[in-house]
């Protein structure tokens, strides 16, 4: 039998590699746009940029060492040059596919990187393994602008896994909605109507404010937001802002909020504040054609018939008066059950002098007439 020469003994040492076959390799050179590995064969492995990664102009250098161990898998062994074609990304979306079949059967709860926000969703890539989460599926409430999750990681799990039809969907709402279930139950565990709680302005509107207790969103009506009048909740509340409020009602999962604590209510004092014949001073708030109202402390509004203004006719409020004018007037009327007070400026005008001397003359006038009168008769 002939002996083997050194070349063909080399030869048979080496392994021999097919397309499709994974490979392990060390790095022996690094380029920014390819990566060469040795595998073992007689020839080296190529892995470009375009298959060790899907992010466009990404420089190899910065990622991947000389000395570094990898596997990859083989897409050619004769690229024409003599080299192996390989792939990373492929084989590393293989591998992530299996993490994600797995996850999907086992319900598990993924935790990934958001890397690309596209027109219906977000994309998040498992182990190069892409995974596509809906608008729909992004939040338990609707999302405007998707562009905030840019670079985010998030938690989700995989609602429907099918990498043939290119189909692989994440869901990160039903994580929230649990969540929530939980916050709720523990949250209602522990509050009830009455307890003064801490919370953060959710959404402002023209009729409240959506606090966020931790779980659950109590609403501040406009009318429980100040003893006083407010016009507009959007000049009051800031989303974001931290508010201590009384939780007013617990309906179900519903909770009414106010910012009207039972010791800040200014009608506490009212039968010695505002009794019968206190001179008060307060601010004309609004007018009506039968009187104004008068704001006399946040929360306490009385009125001044316009028959009460003056002395003097007045035809109607706005003759006399103006918004924003501060006036002193007398209390005449007290109604604390009904939260009513009636004033009057008339009643601190002093009283304007009798006609003394043209009701003596009548009166000398009357005697001189019953005098001729009687003379007449006689």
């Amino acid at each position: 039998m002939s002996e083997l020469t050194f070349e063909q003994m080399l030869e048979e040492s080496l392994k021999t590699i097919r397309n499709g076959e994974v490979v392990d390799g060390t790095v022996i050179d690094v380029k920014p746009d390819e990566i060469i590995l040795n595998i073992g064969y007689k020839a080296d492995g190529i892995i470009t940029r375009s298959e060790y990664t899907n992010e466009a102009n990404v420089d190899l250098t910065t990622i991947v060492s000389v000395g570094d161990t990898m596997s990859a898998k083989v897409l050619k062994v004769n690229d024409g040059e003599g080299q192996v074609l390989l792939t990373y990304k492929r084989l590393a979306a293989e591998k992530g596919n299996e993490r994600l079949k797995e996850a999907f059967e086992n319900k598990e709860v993924l935790k990934a990187t958001v890397a690309q926000i596209l027109g219906g969703g977000l994309s998040v890539v498992v182990g190069e393994a892409r995974v596509f989460i809906p608008a729909s599926l992004v939040s338990d409430v609707y999302e405007k602008d998707l562009n905030k999750y840019q670079g985010q990681e998030i938690e989700f799990v995989i609602s429907e896994f099918n990498p043939r039809r290119n189909r692989i969907i994440g869901d990160r709402r039903q994580l929230l909605v649990a969540e929530k279930a939980e916050l709720q139950k523990a949250l209602f565990e522990k509050i009830q109507v009455g307890d003064t709680v801490t919370g953060v302005v959710k959404n402002v509107t023209d009729f409240g404010a959506f606090i966020d207790l931790g779980g659950v969103d109590g609403l501040l009506h406009i009318s429980e937001m100040s003893w006083g009048r407010v016009e507009n909740p959007k000049k009051v509340f800031k989303v974001g802002e931290e508010v201590k409020v009384l939780v007013k009602d617990i309906n179900d999962t519903k909770v009414a909020l106010s910012l009207k604590f039972p010791e800040s209510n200014p009608w506490v004092n009212a039968a010695e504040k505002y009794a019968v014949g206190n001179e008060v001073t307060g601010k004309v708030a609004r007018m009506t054609d039968f009187g104004a109202f008068v704001e006399l402390a946040p929360g306490v509004d009385a009125l001044l018939h316009v028959s009460q203004i003056s002395r003097a006719h007045v035809e109607k409020p706005s003759d006399a008066l103006s918004v924003g004018q501060e006036i002193t007037a007398k209390v005449v009327e007290l109604n604390e059950a009904d939260k009513k007070i009636s004033l009057s400026m008339k009643a601190l005008e002093p009283v304007a002098a009798e006609p003394v001397v043209e009701e003596a003359a009548e009166e000398v006038a009357e005697e001189a007439v019953a005098e001729a009168a009687e003379e007449t008769a006689e």
